[in-house]
């Protein structure tokens, strides 16, 4: 967890059962299927994280039928 001495709001990094990211209030319940990615701090930081892992913006059910796909083509 990063500390965050401003009074600039802690996010979250979350993701959902898709594997699509976004951020979110760290002092807020999280909406219904999203969990928490585990990385906290600044909203500066927790895009950067996103920037970094999301490398693939297809969802997980797409990509999932495309590697079905190329399986059986």
């Amino acid at each position: 967890m990063t500390e965050n001495p401003s009074d600039e709001p802690t996010y979250l990094v979350v993701l959902n059962d898709e594997e699509q990211y976004s951020i979110w209030w760290a002092d807020r319940r999280l909406p219904d299927g999203w969990r928490p990615e585990g990385t906290e701090g600044t909203k500066a930081e927790c895009l950067a994280r996103i920037d970094e892992v999301w490398t693939d913006l297809r969802p997980l059910s797409l990509r999932r039928r495309m590697a079905e796909a190329e399986q059986v083509g």
